[in-house]
C-alpha cells in the first residue's frame, strides 16, 4: 500500500482543475515542498526552487503568480485531500480504540503520531512554519481538522474522567494540556533538534509520566 503522502503528491500533480499538470509544474510542485519544508516560506527563494525544479525562474511565475500562489497550491490541497481523509482516519483509529487506561491512551496517541511524522516530515514542517501565520490556511485547517478532532476527543476525555481515571479539570483544558506535552515532544525531536541524540525510549517514557502525574489519579 502507497504511503498516504505519496497518494497525496500523485494526485495534486496530477490535477489541476480537471486537467493534467505538465512536466515542468510537477518538478516545481516538488521543489518547492522541499525548499519550503527546509527553508520555510520566508526563506525560501524562487530561484531555488527553480534551480532544483531544473526550469527557469520566469516559468515558475508562468504558472503561479506568487510564491504564496505556489505556497497554497501546495498547503491547500495537503488540508483538503491527506489531512481529512488519511490523518484524521489515522488518528480516529486511536481515538476511537477501546483503550482501557488513559495511560493507555496516551501511549497509543504518541506512538500514532511519532509513525505519522517520520512518514510525513516535510510536509509537516511546511504546516507548522506556515499554517499559524496565514489566516487562509489556519482557518480552513480549524474547520477541516480542529472542530472534527476536538469533538471525538472530548467523549474520550469525558469518559475517562467518569472513571474516575483522571483529575476533574474541563475536556477542553485536558485536551490542551495533553496535546501540548506530545506536540511538544515531537517539535523538538523532529523539528528543532532532530540530530540532539537523546533518547527516544527515555524522553516518549518522561512525556507520558509527565502527563500522567499531572492528569492521573
Amino acid at each position: 500500500m502507497k504511503d498516504p503522502l505519496e497518494l497525496w503528491l500523485t494526485e495534486l500533480l496530477e490535477k489541476q482543475e480537471g486537467e493534467r499538470r505538465t512536466e515542468k509544474q510537477s518538478r516545481i510542485l516538488r521543489a518547492a515542498v522541499e525548499v519550503f519544508a527546509e527553508k520555510g516560506y520566508s526563506g525560501a527563494a524562487t530561484n531555488e526552487i527553480a534551480q532544483r525544479a531544473g526550469v527557469a525562474e520566469g516559468t515558475i511565475f508562468r504558472h503561479y503568480r506568487t510564491k504564496k500562489d505556489l505556497l497554497y497550491s501546495i498547503v491547500a490541497p495537503f488540508v483538503a485531500k491527506l489531512i481529512e481523509p488519511f490523518v484524521l482516519k489515522d488518528l480516529y483509529s486511536v481515538i476511537d480504540s477501546p483503550h482501557e487506561t488513559f495511560e493507555g491512551f496516551i501511549r497509543g496517541m504518541l506512538e500514532n503520531r511519532i509513525a505519522f511524522a517520520e512518514k510525513n516530515l516535510k510536509i509537516i514542517r511546511i504546516l507548522i512554519q506556515e499554517v499559524p501565520f496565514h489566516d487562509e490556511l489556519r482557518e480552513q485547517f480549524l474547520n477541516r481538522v480542529g472542530e472534527k478532532v476536538l469533538q471525538r476527543l472530548d467523549n474520550v476525555v469525558s469518559h475517562y474522567r467518569e472513571q474516575g481515571q483522571i483529575v476533574e479539570l474541563p475536556s477542553l483544558t485536558v485536551v490542551r494540556l495533553v496535546a501540548s506535552s506530545l506536540l511538544g515532544y515531537l517539535l523538538v525531536r523532529f523539528i528543532l533538534a532532530p540530530k540532539s541524540g537523546w533518547d527516544d525510549s527515555a524522553e516518549r517514557e518522561a512525556t507520558i509520566q509527565f502527563i500522567l502525574r499531572g492528569l492521573g489519579r
